[in-house]
């Protein structure tokens, strides 16, 4: 049996959405199992339509280096199509322009 967590989504409108996650399923195949609205697109880590920012707990990739930079990466953003949790998650929405 896989371990579970459990993941916290932030919304743009100060809302929040909490849902189980898998220790063997990605964050996103976990939202939108559980009906939680995340964005998504390309599901295998380059089209960034799924970017949050990790603000609390541990993730692990399934891909050697999804499209992120290294600074991206050391920012805390995060591609939750081709992320594990490895914890409890936090996660913030990107603050996209006049939004």
């Amino acid at each position: 049996m896989s371990t579970t967590f459990q993941i916290r989504l932030l919304q743009a409108d100060e809302a929040s959405e909490s849902f189980p996650a898998r220790a063997d399923q990605t964050i996103l195949q976990a939202a939108l199992q559980a009906g939680a609205s995340m964005l998504s697109s390309c599901r295998n880590g380059s089209c960034r339509a799924c970017v949050r920012q990790l603000l609390e707990g541990e993730i692990a990739y399934r891909i050697e280096w999804p499209g992120l930079s290294r600074e991206e990466k050391a920012e805390g953003w995060v591609l939750p199509c081709v992320a594990e949790a490895r914890s409890d998650l936090l996660l913030a929405p990107v603050r996209r322009e006049g939004g």
